[in-house]
């Protein structure tokens, strides 16, 4: 349990680090990513996981991969996804399509071998 709290602290660190270099307030971040204010505010005390499409959503807002905000690794600037409505999808729909994508990776993965 204790690393898994240290996980949501770092992950917190990044949302706010990011977050201050853009020179956002937890508000803007929240209308950005269409969350609340507090939900924005307990992600970065690392007092609270966040689900995979409210991730998503932080990630695009600030510009970042959700890798980088899950692990520190992966794309940290300029990087978003094209406005195709995927913050409007549910969240099965949002898992099932993350899935697809995954799938995808690993065959194309596959072919360059």
């Amino acid at each position: 349990m204790r690393e898994y709290n240290r996980f949501l602290v770092e992950m917190g660190e990044r949302v706010f680090e990011k977050r201050k270099k853009l020179g956002w307030s937890q508000e803007t971040l929240a209308e950005k990513a269409d969350t609340s204010k507090q939900t924005v505010s307990s992600i970065e005390r690392g007092e609270r996981d966040t689900g995979a499409q409210t991730l998503a959503r932080l990630a695009n807002a600030l510009g970042v991969s959700t890798d980088y905000l899950l692990i520190g690794q992966g794309r940290n600037e300029e990087y978003r996804l094209p406005d195709m409505g995927v913050d409007k999808l549910k969240e099965h729909q949002f898992r099932y399509i993350t899935k697809v994508v995954r799938d995808y990776i690993d065959v194309c993965g596959k072919d360059a071998e």
